[in-house]
């Protein structure tokens, strides 16, 4: 009997485009169920400890698992589904996992970046999130690589990890140029890549980015700031 998945989800969540994005890419089918996070169901509260999503629930033969953690939604995915995006290797699979790490790393940066209540603190974290990809830079361009994923011809775990961060940076730019990317042209290229990849592209619904504008417009932030400056000149004659 085939397992039947659910993925439970938000629409603005990173962690979960990652599980969605590996259940395309292995051709798996799931069903998707959003939750507010503002008003958390009973089911959910009793099903995730650390009240986060992605939740997988898992229905077999009559039974129900539920998986928290995205990381380890991941880990069950490659071990019980068809075509892995880890490697083989287990020296090329230690550093793809580190590199997942990284890409977790970044989010929680990001987060930082968009949170910053001041100036000075949006100009530090802007800086700081440059340098994180400027190692990203370093890696791509020290790597051979034959293809456009972080591994070269094949898809990997760490392309659906870092598809995610990318979409952040879409939304941004429509905000204002921080050259976060400036003078990276090895992770301007993957992510070019990443943009036009399906399993990415359709991992988040087509309202997407007006969603994640609101939800930094009403984050009183540095950025929330400089989104309203953008809408004033906008609206003036």
């Amino acid at each position: 009997m085939t397992d039947k998945l659910i993925l439970v989800s938000h629409p603005l969540c990173p962690y979960v485009q990652r599980a969605a994005i590996s259940l395309a890419e292995k051709g798996v089918p799931f069903e998707r169920v959003d939750i507010d996070l503002a008003n958390k169901p009973a089911w959910f509260r009793a099903n995730s400890p650390l009240g986060k999503v992605p939740l997988l629930r898992v229905q077999r033969n009559g039974e129900e698992t539920v998986i928290f953690e995205s990381a380890v939604i991941l880990e069950f995915l490659e071990e019980t589904q068809a075509n892995p995006l880890h490697p083989a290797d287990p020296y090329a699979r230690a550093r793809h996992r580190a590199w997942i790490e990284f890409g977790s790393a970044i989010l929680n940066a990001i987060g930082r970046f968009y949170s910053a209540s001041t100036e000075a603190g949006f100009l530090a974290e802007t800086s700081a999130l440059s340098a994180m990809f400027d190692r990203l830079e370093a890696e791509l361009a020290d790597t051979e690589r034959n293809g456009p994923w972080f591994a070269g011809e094949h898809f990997s775990l760490v392309d659906a990890v870092h598809g995610p961060v990318f979409r952040y940076l879409d939304v941004f730019d429509r905000i204002g140029d921080f050259g976060i990317l400036d003078g990276k042209p090895f992770v301007r290229a993957w992510r070019q890549a990443l943009s036009e990849r399906p399993s990415i592209r359709h991992a988040v619904a087509p309202d997407y980015p007006q969603r994640l504008y609101a939800f930094l417009q009403a984050k009183k932030s540095q950025l929330s700031t400089i989104i309203q400056r953008n809408d004033l000149a906008i609206a003036l004659p």
